[in-house]
């Protein structure tokens, strides 16, 4: 049996009929492209951890990159829902697809679009929302990841101007396929954002490989050693300290949300199509208690977690989505699509394991999101100095 590709949704509530004509389209558009494009290959570049280059074009005709951003920029102007549709479907295929979008829309285009100039705006989104500039997001150094305020990469002011930049970031997703890095850095007037073309001098970056999770995805080390760069290409005052990079983490956060859901779904439906079709002592394995027990709970959590996202994006669309909000929406999530992965790896049994399914690529994948994008002990700090008013953090 091979792995689901079926047009079919895990929709328990039926929340679709909620979704506009647009949000559904949007879901469509990306189930059709991930069952076509990305399922049928998905695999083979998890076994040899190669990145699928080829999915980039099509992404950026199909609008996937910055979808929420206006469409005078070349991007399609989505609801909050829409993005979060987008997210499901793409993670349901691969986080390697997932991140790549997040990544490029929510890490690079967001913050050029809400802190930069209008020269920087115009010079790069169209670009990015087409996929013929990829962008990365250097924020965590080797030893700072929950701890941003602890940052060493420095960028000090010339006499001319101009911003000499020094320091290392790791942990990166598309570094070293990217064209544009957009690198957070010391200052003496704070924390600021600088739009670092991969190819200045004294640019570098290392693939990191031999990893067990996100084998699909490019993670890399980058590495300044005195690149130089121009005032105009700093990001605006607005974005000093670390307001802009929190804000463009909270955007990533929310498509993080809905994109791991997808893939619990991807890993639901493929027990509950092999639960019909694996006979043992002379019944399907699916008309025994223990199996639809296990059934009930994944499908009953998947709602759940698809109920939260659902409104949290309603909330954002109405301005209301918080941090801690967020933060909820996130935890919630990946721990829901872990478990969900580990009960449908136990209803494959040996058959669990094997590339041939999608279950354990996903469950790896996700001990990655577990930890990325704030861990999931840090979302409950966040989550607890809401609901107390009294920060853990110090």
């Amino acid at each position: 049996m091979n792995a689901d590709t079926s047009p079919h949704l895990t929709d328990f509530l039926d929340i679709e009929a909620d979704l506009s004509d647009e949000e559904r389209l949007v879901r469509q558009t990306a189930r059709e492209f991930v069952n076509e494009k990305v399922l049928p290959v998905i695999d083979a570049h998890a076994q040899t951890e190669s990145f699928p280059a080829q999915l980039i074009p099509p992404m950026g005709e199909l609008g996937f990159f910055g979808p929420t951003l206006p469409a005078r920029y070349g991007c399609a102007g989505l609801s909050a829902t829409g993005y979060g549709l987008l997210m499901y479907e793409l993670e349901r295929g691969d986080s390697a697809l997932r991140s790549l979008a997040s990544v490029q829309g929510s890490l690079v285009m967001y913050p050029i679009y809400a802190y930069g100039s209008e020269q920087q705006k115009e010079r790069w989104l169209p670009r990015l929302a087409t996929g013929e500039v990829i962008g990365c997001f250097g924020l965590t150094e080797p030893d700072f990841g929950s701890n941003p305020s602890g940052m060493r990469t420095r960028a000090v002011r010339q006499n001319d101007g101009s911003w000499l930049i020094n320091g290392a970031k790791m942990w990166i997703t598309n570094g070293s396929i990217a064209q544009l890095a957009l690198i957070w850095a010391r200052t003496e007037e704070g924390i600021r954002g600088f739009l670092v073309e991969t190819d200045t001098p004294g640019f570098s970056t290392v693939r990191m490989k031999n990893k067990w999770s996100l084998r699909a995805s490019v993670t890399s080390e980058l590495v300044l050693n005195n690149v130089v760069v121009d005032e105009e290409q700093s990001l605006l005052a607005g974005a000093v300290g670390l307001k802009g990079p929190l804000s463009c983490l909270n955007q990533a956060r929310y498509g993080i949300a809905w994109g791991v859901l997808g893939g619990a779904e991807h890993c639901y439906q493929t027990a509950l199509a092999y639960a019909g079709e694996r006979v043992q002592f002379d019944r399907p394995i699916g008309s025994f208690q223990l199996q639809q027990k296990k059934l009930v709970e994944m499908v009953t959590a998947l709602t759940t977690a698809q109920l939260l996202v659902f409104q949290l994006g309603r909330l954002k669309e109405r301005g209301a989505a918080t941090a801690a909000r967020i933060s909820m929406a996130k935890m919630n999530s990946v721990a829901t699509a872990l478990a969900i992965c580990r009960n449908a790896r136990t209803i494959l049994g040996a058959n669990g394991i094997m590339g041939e399914y999608p279950v354990m690529r996903h469950a790896a994948n996700l001990e990655s999101v577990l930890t990325y994008e704030g861990t999931h002990d840090i979302h409950e700090l966040i989550i607890g100095q809401e609901i107390t008013g009294l920060s853990a953090f110090r």
